[in-house]
């Protein structure tokens, strides 16, 4: 079997949250997608290690927070690369409490579906949660973030418990370019590539700065790794 295959798949990167006992979490999914249009119901898949998954189980709801292309990777570092059960990945993050009382993050979102749970599929890792909609808005305008924009653009993979992961040949789904004047690093801890050519503006480093010339005290903007935490990209 051709593993490429998969990768024409279409996806995008969002936000899911729910809540259990008061507490709140959320994380990044990238399989979603609408099921049926009358009535409109929609399903994510969830890995079951994640403690998302622990809060939609017991509470069965959900929300949906459509992210967009300015979206910066600090904001999907702390949703997609960090634990809830260590980390208040709600801190400094604007956010709502739904319908479902379940928070709505509303930072770089551009528009959210809160849902209600009325069925689940137990795909062995993961679990297809599919729910109702039970009310959805418009935040802003733009354009929602692709996941082949995350990966061409931004840099970015998928955290070992997305349905997409693949390993370290998940890495290499990032297409090279032809001609390289400046090598490439890739983070070690979260997989993140520092791309020369595109800088990391969202953290002050301008467009062509080498990785040597990135200033002492920069980290991942996903993981906040230090320097010494990166390695030339294969």
């Amino acid at each position: 079997m051709n593993e490429k295959t998969l990768h024409k798949i279409s996806y995008g990167i969002y936000i899911i949250c729910s809540i259990n006992d008061g507490k709140k979490n959320g994380q990044i999914a990238n399989a979603l997608f609408q099921v049926t249009a009358t009535p409109q119901v929609i399903a994510v898949s969830i890995n079951k290690n994640n403690l998302t998954h622990e809060f939609i189980t017991k509470s069965k709801v959900f929300t949906v927070s459509v992210l967009d292309e300015q979206t910066p990777m600090t904001l999907i570092g702390t949703f997609g690369f960090k634990s809830g059960k260590d980390t208040d990945k709600f801190k400094d993050v604007s956010y709502k409490i739904g319908k479902t009382k379940a928070p709505i993050v509303l930072q770089n979102t551009i528009a959210y579906l809160e849902a209600k749970v009325i069925d689940k599929i137990d795909v062995g890792t993961h679990t297809i949660f599919i729910g109702s909609i039970e009310d959805s808005d418009i935040v802003s305008a733009g354009q929602p973030m692709t996941y082949e924009y995350y990966h061409k653009v931004k840099g970015g993979y998928s955290p070992k418990n997305a349905p997409t992961y693949s390993g370290s040949s998940d890495k290499k789904t990032i297409q090279k370019k032809e001609e390289k004047n400046m090598e490439k690093y890739v983070c070690t801890i979260c997989g993140y590539v520092y791309d020369p050519e595109t800088g990391d503006p969202d953290n002050g480093v301008a467009q062509g700065t080498t990785f040597e010339d990135i200033q002492k005290d920069w980290v991942c903007p996903v993981c906040g790794a230090t320097k010494s935490a990166f390695t030339i990209e294969e």
